[in-house]
């Protein structure tokens, strides 16, 4: 029976490579894939999945007015999503439906929070609709386990404010952990010394 994965991660984890991959394993044997990318993410052209390897495919995409269970997936063997923290409520419940009634695997890959910290409505529905859910792991510049992230400026300083969506890659995200997060940035003075107030016990990193 097929259902709903929600893959999920912080900026700049290989979200699009692993999904990619998928797509990639699916066509090797001959089976036909469906993807779908958000119309917002115009990084590297509108429709396009591109991987940090700079590995690329067009895509079908997305906007807030698309209803996924118009289309005839009779021949698709399963859907993958990029960019799924732009899905709106409305639409995960769709996909949940969609892999149910029809029996086409829907795998989502996006991210869970904003800069902020703040869930994106998509994918706090996906985290709640989902039969599989999983973290794609990533690290700190620190070195322990990136769960966060921070929109930085021009020049590398963080951003505090401003709107949740605003669509950018490496030069203006960079992935932290829960401590980098609350503290400052990773290289920052006060990180240094309040890592020296404190030890972590070995399962804590």
């Amino acid at each position: 029976m097929a259902k709903l994965f929600f893959r999920y991660a912080a900026m700049n984890s290989g979200k699009s490579t692993q999904l990619l991959q998928i797509a990639n394993n699916y066509e090797s044997m001959g089976k036909a894939v469906l993807l779908y990318t958000a119309a917002i993410d115009d990084r590297f052209g509108v429709g396009k999945i591109t991987s940090r390897l700079n590995i690329q495919r067009d895509a079908l995409t997305f906007d807030p007015e698309l209803d996924f269970l118009q289309r005839d997936y009779a021949d698709i063997a399963c859907l993958l999503l990029d960019e799924a923290q732009f899905l709106t409520p409305d639409q995960v419940c769709q996909l949940h439906q969609l892999a149910h009634t029809r029996n086409v695997p829907v795998i989502c890959f996006g991210l869970r929070i904003d800069f902020r910290g703040h869930p994106f409505p998509g994918s706090a529905w996906l985290l709640s609709r989902a039969e599989d859910v999983e973290e794609i792991k990533t690290i700190c510049e620190c070195g322990k386990k990136a769960t966060m992230h921070i929109r930085i400026d021009a020049d590398g300083r963080r951003v505090q404010d401003g709107p949740q969506v605003e669509i950018g890659g490496e030069t203006r995200y960079r992935a932290v952990c829960g401590r980098c997060f609350h503290v400052g940035e990773p290289d920052s003075p006060a990180l240094a010394a309040a890592a020296g107030d404190a030890t972590l016990p070995a399962s804590a990193h």
